[in-house]
């Protein structure tokens, strides 16, 4: 077992964004459904700057962005947009302290990744960030100096968790594979060497030496071993997406120690199956990859399928408690 295995996640959390756009009442949410693995919710609904791309933006350092017609721009100083999103973001976190008073566990919080915020973020020429080399850098670059500042601030307001940081990168895929689109629309942008984008993976987990990060992507085809190089402890993925020629892959990270963050519950508003139903798929995974059932829970953490933020507030809780009821039919009946 690779050194990730010291971590011991949760059984279940959410993946990040929610519906509706009161902070309060999605981190109560959060923090109630999963009380060994609350996460720090995101509410896109709210408009410009509360969506994942301008989040994480208003985390740069010394990098700024504002919002064009054809998507989140970079500019040279903070506007109303970069503003509102770091108003929005000390909302979060007051709803967040407020709910955690004398918290000690872990706690997962959510930015975007590089790769995908170099994909979704527009240069002045209006170009992705991603069709510059060094404007990828900078943006890393401020994006790991903007990380430690964020991660110090949820320490400091929730003092006993043991912060887990997740990195979405749901565009990852499409960087990888050169298949990107230009402003135009009529070709893609080149897509980088990999281990550029192996090595500025690695340094943003460095950011977080204290503590375990996991990758998320609900795109096809998800580059496991890549991130598991990069150092990431765990995958979050769409468990529906797995096809049988996954299963070298994924047997070989659970037997190296990642951790699997598997969307079993839909993210799309429709019935829930029962628990067990929930998790049948992963069972009749471990039995096609030959591991002991007695693993699962070490390795598996259940989680929705994405973000439920297109979802309904009533059907974003019943999904989270649906993944909290199936991680304890996991734990209880792993055969």
């Amino acid at each position: 077992m690779s050194e990730n295995s010291q971590f011991r996640f949760g059984a279940a959390t959410g993946v990040g964004s929610m519906p509706g756009g009161d902070a309060r009442e999605a981190v109560k949410t959060a923090t109630g459904t999963f009380e060994d693995f609350p996460f720090l919710p995101e509410l896109p609904a709210r408009g410009p700057g509360a969506d994942m791309i301008g989040r994480t933006a208003g985390m740069l350092v010394e990098l700024y962005a504002r919002v064009e017609p054809s998507g989140w721009r970079l500019g040279d100083r903070p506007g109303r947009d970069t503003k509102r999103a770091r108003s929005w973001l000390r909302q979060d976190l007051d709803a967040l302290e407020e709910f955690t008073q004398e918290y000690a566990g872990q706690l997962k919080v959510q930015v975007v990744g590089p790769w995908t915020l170099a994909a979704n973020l527009e240069l002045r020429n209006g170009e992705a960030a991603l069709s510059d080399p060094g404007a990828c850098r900078d943006l890393a670059a401020s994006l790991a100096e903007g990380l430690r500042l964020h991660l110090a601030e949820v320490q400091r307001r929730v003092p006993g968790a043991q912060l887990v940081l997740q990195l979405d990168e749901p565009s990852l895929t499409a960087v990888l594979r050169g298949q990107v689109k230009t402003a135009s629309g009529y070709r893609t942008h080149r897509a980088p060497d990999r281990q550029i984008v192996e090595a500025a993976l690695r340094d943003l987990v460095a950011v977080h030496a204290g503590g375990p990060v996991v990758v998320h992507s609900c795109a096809p085809d998800v580059p496991f071993a890549l991130l598991r190089r990069a150092g990431a402890a765990a995958v979050s993925f769409d468990f529906s997406l797995l096809t049988e020629r996954d299963d070298e892959v994924i047997g070989e990270a659970v037997e190296g120690g990642t951790r699997l963050f598997t969307g079993v519950v839909p993210s799309a508003e429709g019935p829930l199956s029962d628990p067990a139903g929930s998790v049948m798929g992963v069972r009749t995974l471990w039995r096609r990859l030959g591991l002991s059932p007695g693993l699962l829970a070490e390795a598996v953490t259940l989680t929705p399928a994405c973000g439920l933020a297109g979802a309904s507030p009533g059907y974003a809780r019943a999904a989270l408690a649906h993944c909290a009821r199936a991680a304890r039919s996991l734990a209880d009946n792993p055969e």
